[in-house]
């Protein structure tokens, strides 16, 4: 059996891989950027590209504004409310507007529609520095 790494308060922290795989089961993240100076959330659905997490967004978006290569954080997450288990996985990086023709090109090839309305013709690719996760099990016990 393979050795967990649990911290303090008995969540077992996530290899960047683990979390790269748990980001491709579910549809819906969160990412946060700077708005008027102040933190923002917005719920946003994704597609993880290699390292990079691509989304979509419109024409004069506070996405868009933000993604001129700012800091993000970009969150997402699952849990069983009646297993009492669950995981969230966090990465921090550049969020990158995408221009290149060819690679606009390449990116409206990945399954990623947009499920709010209106046209979202802009593409944000979030490169992390840092990966993180952690796991709760209802099973994991004090150490």
């Amino acid at each position: 059996m393979d050795s967990v790494d649990l911290e303090a308060d008995g969540l077992e922290t996530l290899s960047a891989q683990e979390c790269y795989a748990l980001l491709e089961t579910v549809p819906i993240g969160r990412i946060v950027f700077t708005e008027a100076a102040l933190p923002a959330i917005q719920p946003v659905n994704f597609v993880v590209d290699g390292p990079a997490i691509v989304l979509r967004t419109g024409i004069g978006s506070k996405l868009a504004a933000a993604a001129r290569s700012a800091v993000v954080a970009f969150e997402a997450d699952s849990y069983d409310s009646e297993g009492l288990t669950g995981w969230s996985v966090v990465l921090i990086g550049r969020a990158e507007a995408v221009a290149d023709a060819a690679e606009l090109e390449r990116l409206r090839q990945l399954a990623l529609t947009p499920w709010a309305l209106g046209v979202r013709p802009h593409y944000i690719r979030i490169v992390p520095e840092i990966v993180r996760g952690r796991r709760i099990r209802s099973s994991v016990t004090a150490v």
